[in-house]
C-alpha cells in the first residue's frame, strides 16, 4: 500500500533540518561526451563522432551526497582522490555544488577516478575509464579514519557506498560501523558485489541490487539460493543486518525489516519511464537513509527511494531528483495507482 500524500510530505518536509549525513565511499568524476555519428573513420571501421556538447558530473559516492544536497538533505563526503587534476576537479564540482571538501584525503599515489562515457542520443558508443583499484595504504587509512571519527561528533548517520575501488578494507568498513551504532546512529551500506560481505557486519540497513544479493549470498555459502525472503533472512541473520532492502530494477524493491514483523514486503517499480539508470541507485540511497532518519518505517522510506529513482531514470546520464520533483512525482503516482 502506498502511503498517504500527507505522511509522504512529513517525512521529506524533515530534510531540511536533519543533522548532516555522512557518506563514505570511492569518490570519482563522470565525464560525458555527447554528440552525433554521421560517418564511419577511414581509418578503421569504427563511428566518428561529432562532438557537440561535453560535461562533467560528480561520480561515484560524490552522487550519493549530491542528490543528498538536491533533496535538501546537508551531507559530508568522505574518501580518497589523488593529487592529480582530476582532483582539483572533483573539489571545483563540490564546491560549485555547495558541498563541502573536508572530507577529502588527498594520496599521490593513486589516480581520482574518471569515467568518460561517450555517447550519442541514442546509444553509449563506449567508456573511458582511469581509475586506481589498489587497497588504500595504512598511512591513508589512518587520515581517513581520523575524519570518520571527527564526523561522527555531528552528524545523523552515514552512508557506506562501495564501488570496489580500493578504499574500503575489513578494518574501515567494521570501525566505521561500530563507531557510528555505539552512537545509535543510521549506518547504511549500498554494497560492492568484490567485496567480501563479512566487512559489512553490523549495519543497519543493507541495499544491494538484485544481481548483487545474488553474488553476495552465494559469497556465503548459499549457491543455488534465488528466493528473496530467504535471501534477505540471510542477510540479517549472517551479517545480522537490521533492515535490508533489494532493488529489482523494473520489478520495484523487497524489503524486510528484522524489527518489524519480519516478513518479506515488495513493492512495485515507480518508474514509468526509463531513459538511462546510471546512477539511479546512488539516488534510491539518499532518499531511503535521509527518510528513515527522518522517522519513516522501512516501507514507507523504500516509497521514497523507489519515486526518487523513478525521477532519475527519465534523465540523461549521472541525474538528480530535487524536493519538487519527487513531491511532483510522487502525487502523480498516487493518482496512476488510485
Amino acid at each position: 500500500m502506498i502511503l498517504t500524500q500527507e505522511k509522504f510530505q512529513a517525512i521529506i518536509s524533515a530534510f531540511p533540518s536533519l543533522k548532516p549525513i555522512l557518506v563514505v565511499g570511492d569518490l570519482g568524476v563522470d565525464k560525458y561526451t555527447y554528440g552525433e555519428v554521421k560517418r564511419i573513420s577511414p581509418e578503421a571501421p569504427v563511428p566518428v563522432l561529432e562532438v557537440s556538447k561535453e560535461w562533467n558530473k560528480l561520480g561515484l559516492a560524490a552522487n550519493v551526497s549530491d542528490n543528498l544536497k538536491s533533496l535538501e538533505v546537508s551531507s559530508t563526503i568522505c574518501g580518497v582522490i589523488g593529487e592529480d587534476s582530476r582532483a582539483e576537479l572533483v573539489e571545483h564540482l563540490l564546491e560549485e555544488r555547495g558541498l563541502n571538501t573536508w572530507g577529502l584525503v588527498r594520496d599521490k599515489s593513486r589516480m581520482t577516478t574518471y569515467k568518460e562515457r561517450v555517447t550519442t542520443s541514442t546509444q553509449q558508443i563506449c567508456r573511458v575509464d582511469y581509475e586506481t583499484k589498489d587497497q588504500i595504504d595504512d598511512e591513508v587509512f589512518k587520515r581517513v579514519m581520523g575524519r570518520i571519527n571527527e564526523f561522527s561528533q555531528n552528524h545523523s548517520g552515514v552512508i557506506i557506498e562501495d564501488y570496489g575501488k580500493g578504499l574500503f578494507t575489513e578494518a574501515l568498513c567494521q570501525k566505521i560501523i561500530s563507531t557510528y551504532r555505539e552512537k545509535n546512529l543510521m549506518v547504511a551500506i549500498d554494497p560492492s558485489r568484490s567485496t567480501p560481505p563479512s566487512w559489512y557486519k553490523g549495519a543497519t540497513l543493507f541495499k544491494p541490487n538484485r544481481l548483487e544479493s545474488n553474488i553476495i549470498v552465494e559469497t556465503l555459502g548459499y549457491f543455488k539460493e534465488r528466493n528473496l525472503e530467504t535471501i534477505a533472512q540471510i542477510f540479517v541473520d549472517k551479517l545480522q543486518i537490521e533492515k535490508v532492502i533489494i532493488t529489482l530494477g523494473p520489478d520495484g524493491m523487497a524489503m524486510l525489516d528484522s524489527k518489524g514483523d519480519g516478513k518479506l514486503r515488495i513493492i512495485p517499480t515507480a518508474a514509468n519511464e526509463v531513459f538511462d539508470v546510471s546512477g539511479a541507485g546512488d539516488t534510491a540511497i539518499a532518499a531511503i537513509t535521509a527518510s528513515l532518519i527522518s522517522g519513516a518505517s522501512l516501507e514507507e522510506a523504500a516509497w521514497v527511494g523507489n519515486c526518487a529513482a523513478g525521477v532519475v531514470v527519465r534523465k540523461r546520464g549521472t541525474a538528480l531528483c530535487s524536493k519538487s520533483e519527487l513531491n511532483d512525482y510522487f502525487s502523480n503516482l498516487r493518482k496512476i495507482l488510485q
